[in-house]
């Protein structure tokens, strides 16, 4: 081989070693800044992504509803245990909470949900839904396979961790409250702050978003039974018409935004259901009217509530009605609004500016949607984000509760590495500044 040839060869090795990144190397002897774009190639490789693609797909396959997560919360247990990674189950009842690092101070949380919601999946594709009727339509698939990549990175660098970190694998996020019932577990009593993201079809991938503040809207649900007289339609004079009571009711509902809130204080009312009756000349005996309320202020969401209950029975007292209003808390508790801690949102932006770039981080507006996650942040420090999936050179995506809603699994890195990374700089944030309020061991 000649001269040239031997300078070429070994500068393609020396090329392709300093690229690689071994799983044993040090994250910190760059800097903290390297930590992120290290975590985000060790989750890109090959047997590590598609590692984390089957685990999506068998969750996929087999979606559970809120506190029915039997077999999901047994993979992750099972997945866990060959890490090597101590938890503890059950946590509020089909949960699962990890701790990775040296079991002592300071302690931070990343968290994932794992129910499905109750719809019939309508992408054809192999690893559909094998359960009629129920389906991952929000992406907590996504989101449990995503911890389940950070617990690997994480335990395959325990040895640099300054601290412990606590993985939340949380049962029942789509109405049940199952945020609540970790936090009154007491399994985060000694936590510093919590992380948690969700992915998204609004941002590409390899995007980012999220505010200080305000993020997510507090949000609660009511039904309400409208009782009257039932009666031939031919003959109103002899009934009480429950569903022109309830008509007026649902108009009287929309008055509540649009004349007695502050316009710049964002609130909804939205009736979503309204039965009564079965025959077209029959008046019913009874109708039942149901729907949320969100606002971003507890102050605000506090009066709504109270001011939804008064209309719905006042009105129907005005047409010789009964009613009965159910905010339904013991089903489906209310969920405050979310908010995002300043100085994490700051640390988030350093973090995520350093794994992707700063341009890749968006500030979002706020929006009406809800999430249980607003209860850790009720009670501790939290963060909370999202994360792009969107393929720029696809059509785009269906949105979460769709259907048709998909994942596209190349988000799993982002994901994994993103929780990874917060996790780690968290920690070792912690130690520099040396906080002194942390308890004394797990």
């Amino acid at each position: 081989m000649s001269f040239c040839k031997w300078v070429s060869f070994l500068l393609i090795i020396h090329l392709l070693n300093s690229c690689q990144i071994s799983s044993s190397s040090s994250l910190t002897s760059n800097g903290f800044s390297q930590i992120p774009p290290k975590f985000l190639a060790l989750a890109k490789r090959n047997d590590f992504f598609e590692w984390m693609v089957r685990i999506r797909r068998r969750i996929h396959e087999n979606p559970e509803l809120g506190y029915e997560e039997v077999e999901t919360s047994k993979l992750v247990r099972t997945e866990l245990e060959k890490m090597g990674v101590f938890y503890k189950y059950p946590v509020a009842v089909t949960g699962v909470v990890g701790y990775v690092g040296t079991g002592q101070p300071p302690f931070v949380a990343l968290r994932a949900d794992m129910d499905a919601l109750p719809m019939q999946e309508m992408v054809e594709w192999e690893h559909k839904s094998k359960i009629p009727g129920k389906m991952h339509a929000c992406g907590h698939d996504a989101h449990t396979t995503m911890l389940l990549g950070a617990a690997k990175l994480l335990k395959e660098h325990q040895d640099e961790l300054q601290g412990t970190v606590i993985l939340v694998f949380q049962p029942s996020e789509e109405g049940g409250g199952g945020a609540k019932k970790i936090v009154e577990a007491g399994v985060l009593e000694d936590v510093s702050a919590i992380f948690g993201l969700h992915v998204t079809n609004q941002l590409g991938l390899g995007l980012v978003s999220s505010r200080e503040g305000p993020l997510l809207a507090g949000s609660g649900f009511f039904e309400a039974k409208i009782s009257g007289k039932g009666g031939h339609a031919a003959l109103p004079q002899h009934a009480i018409d429950p569903i022109l009571a309830a008509s007026n009711i649902v108009v009287s509902l929309q008055q509540l935004v649009s004349r007695e809130a502050d316009p710049l204080d964002s609130q909804v009312v939205t009736v979503a259901k309204f039965e009564g009756g079965g025959a077209f000349n029959v008046i019913p005996d009874s109708v039942t009217i149901g729907g949320t309320f969100r606002a971003f202020s507890t102050q605000s969401f506090t009066q709504l509530k109270k001011r939804i209950e008064q209309v719905i029975t006042r009105q129907a007292s005005v047409h010789m009605c009964n009613a009965t209003v159910d905010f339904l808390q013991e089903q489906e508790p209310f969920n405050p609004p979310s908010v995002n801690d300043k100085g994490l949102h700051m640390f988030f932006k350093n973090v995520s500016g350093d794994m992707l770039g700063t341009k890749n981080y968006l500030e979002m507006q706020p929006l009406m949607g809800s999430e249980d996650f607003s209860f850790y942040q009720e009670s501790m420090p939290g963060h909370f984000s999202f994360v792009g999936m969107q393929n720029e050179a696809h059509s785009p995506m269906e949105s979460p509760h769709s259907p048709y809603f998909e994942v596209n699994e190349e988000v799993l890195p982002y994901g994994a590495s993103l929780h990874a990374s917060l996790a780690t700089r968290y920690l070792l944030d912690s130690k520099t500044s040396s906080p002194s309020n942390y308890k004394d061991e797990l």
